[in-house]
């Protein structure tokens, strides 16, 4: 599989996605806010702290998830190239709010076994994302490692395991809500994979968020397709060249461009 070209070209919804999660969780970091960004019990039934819906799915509380969670959902800008911007953001709708649901369902269930609440952060829509990646993206080369055979997505895998476990069962629960959000779009259920989002909506967000985007993506479509050997293509060199410095980099140009 390959990730096509550099950057977000054709990508407009995950760059915005990133941008946004960086900034905020950069911005939550400085001032000491990252803790009061996550999802409990207290803070969401006894304190109604509604706004930590939101806050929640932006802002990532450590640098290692901080750049785990960057670089996959960079990474899984494919998806978006694949299916379009507008289908992809029907997509993150739907496993942002059927995960957070999840997420709600189990503080209200478990609230005597969770204590510090959930770790935020984006975790429904990355892990959701790799429901797709399993199922739909094949093997393309297979090599070992001291006896250990890897294939050309461990180092896929070996990222979102690094990203699910990096707090424990903070992080897990939210992976699984995840899980089973990416199964049911899978199962298509309400029809979601055949809708769209209107064209004023689309337009209104293009409007919206045109700064935060331009520079070589494109508004959001209702359809954008990219060629399919692209996407059955061998991902081991091009995988390695995106790394993590090269994500930092274009996330710490867009934070300093934003703050001049």
């Amino acid at each position: 599989m390959n990730a096509g070209p550099s950057g977000f070209q054709n990508a407009p919804v995950t760059k915005g996605l990133v941008l946004i999660c960086g900034v905020a969780s950069i911005i939550a970091a400085t001032q000491g806010r990252a803790s009061f960004s996550s999802l409990s019990y207290q803070a969401i039934v006894k304190k109604l702290h509604l706004w930590r819906l939101v806050t929640s799915v932006f802002v990532f509380s450590s640098t290692s998830e901080l750049m785990f969670g960057l670089y996959l959902l960079y990474y899984f800008r494919v998806f978006e190239r694949q299916i379009g911007s507008n289908k992809y953001s029907v997509f993150i709708l739907f496993a942002t709010i059927f995960s957070t649901l999840f997420e709600l369902m189990i503080l209200v269930v478990f609230k005597d076994y969770i204590s510090g609440g959930l770790a935020p952060g984006p975790y429904g829509i990355i892990v959701s994302l790799f429901v797709p990646f399993f199922l739909d993206i094949p093997v393309s080369t297979r090599f070992q490692i001291f006896s250990v055979r890897f294939s050309d997505k461990s180092f896929v895998y070996l990222a979102g395991l690094q990203l699910l476990l990096s707090s424990w069962k903070r992080s897990f629960i939210p992976g699984f809500c995840g899980v089973i959000a990416g199964l049911l779009y899978r199962m298509n259920i309400f029809r979601i994979q055949k809708l769209k989002l209107p064209k004023s909506v689309a337009s209104t967000a293009s409007w919206l968020f045109a700064p935060l985007v331009s520079g070589g993506s494109s508004t959001v479509s209702s359809r954008r397709t990219v060629p399919r050997e692209t996407i059955d293509a061998p991902l081991g060199p091009q995988f390695q060249g995106y790394s993590l410095e090269f994500l930092l980099g274009v996330l710490s140009k867009n934070t300093m461009d934003s703050i001049m």
